[in-house]
This record gives C-alpha cells, structure tokens and sequence, in this order.
C-alpha cells in the first residue's frame, strides 16, 4: 500500500488537469450546440429530439468520442448529431436551415455570456488561484465556442452551413447533396490533417480574428465592473 501511494504521489497530476481544464470546457460547447438544435426543432415541429432525450444536459447523450477529441486537442470537432425528422416541419428545406443555425448561433450567443463574465471576474478576482482558473476556464470555454460556431458554419455536409446552402438549392440537389452527409466528415478530417501537416489552419485563423471581435465584450465588462466597484 505504501509503495502504491508513493506511485499516486509521484505522479504528475498537472498533465491531467490540463486534458480536464480542456476536455469540460469543449463539453459545455458540445451540449449547448446540440441542446439548441433540438429545442429549435421542437419550436418547429419536430420533437423527435426530445423523444430521444437529446435535450438532456447529460454529455453522454451527446458525446463524439473522438468529435470530443478533435475539439479539444485542435480546436476543430464535432458532436453525436442530433436526429431530425423533416417530415414534420411546415417546410422542410426552410425549418431545417433553421435549425441548422440554432447551432452555431448559440455558440457564438454563449461565447458572449461567458466574455462579459471574463470581464467581471477579471475586475474582482482576488489573489489566490481560483480567480485564476475560473479566468482561464471562461477564456478556453469562450474560445472553443466561437471554434466550434464557425467550423459548423462551413458549407460542407454534414456541418451546419451546408443546410443553410442547401436549402437555397431546387429540391432534385437538395435530397442528393444531403445523402452526401455520410461522407462529408471523412473528407473534414482528412483536410483538416492534411492542412495542418502544411502548416495551414483557415480556421484557426479565422477563430482568432473573430475571438478577437468578440474579446471586446470581456474588455466593456471589465470597464464597467470597474466603474462600480
């Protein structure tokens, strides 16, 4: 027992912290994506979400293992998606763009909550490690968020911003582009290495440039929390 708990004690427990501090914040982001899919659904007409449980907070109704990974590990990734059932939207094509948005829109829309609370918390944290990591929490969390808004928003089955393309489409493309979603992901993930490999990250790029519009809100926060205290 003794020998195992020198083992336990030696071990350098800052390399977990660090997946953990990386791994929550891009499960937040994940869940409010999906969650926000299936109410926008519902508020449509569809409530096969919601049959599925899908409007749950549980992470384990909406993990992608390795969508989880990606997201966390290189900022590009992905959830379990959520089952939609065009047949009961009023029109289809229309309701289901809609839908589609109602995903990355919520990530930029919590990306915003969580910069205005950077800013307040930066204005009183204190001196311990707390403040620190609660800083460094809605940072990441922030970030991933605006990450995950805008890769969801290419035009590219199976992701958001193909659904919204789509649905401009005449209905003969429209049925034959959405079956290409099955392979959509495949083709990403093979691009996304393959540009990384070079050295090149499009997204990583426009990430930045668009965090960096959205930081204003953590720096007005800030601002503000200072002129009351």
């Amino acid at each position: 027992m003794g020998g195992f708990g020198s083992v336990i004690r030696g071990l350098d427990w800052s390399v977990l912290l660090r997946l953990v501090e990386s791994v929550v914040p891009a499960l937040v982001c994940i869940i409010v994506h999906e969650i926000c899919h299936g109410l926008a659904a519902l508020a449509l007409g569809d409530a096969t979400a919601k049959a599925q449980g899908r409007l749950s907070l549980n992470p384990l109704r909406h993990i992608d293992v390795f969508g989880l990974l990606m997201l966390a590990v290189f900022h590009i990734g992905w959830a379990k998606p959520v089952a939609i059932d065009m047949r009961n939207f009023k029109r289809p094509k229309r309701d289901m763009a809609l839908t589609a948005l109602a995903g990355p829109l919520s990530n930029f829309v919590l990306a915003a909550l969580l910069l205005l609370a950077f800013g307040f918390v930066y204005a009183y944290r204190g001196s311990g490690g707390a403040g620190e990591t609660a800083l460094d929490l809605l940072y990441l969390t922030s970030y991933l968020s605006v990450s995950l808004g805008l890769f969801n928003l290419i035009p590219f089955p199976p992701l958001d911003g193909s659904k919204v393309l789509f649905a401009l489409l005449p209905d003969r493309w429209y049925m034959r582009l959405m079956y290409l979603e099955r392979y959509g992901m495949f083709i990403l993930i093979a691009a996304v290495f393959a540009l990384s490999r070079l050295g090149v990250s499009p997204i990583a790029a426009a990430s930045e440039a668009v965090f960096g519009v959205f930081f204003k809100i953590a720096e007005w926060s800030y601002r503000l929390a200072s002129g009351l205290a």
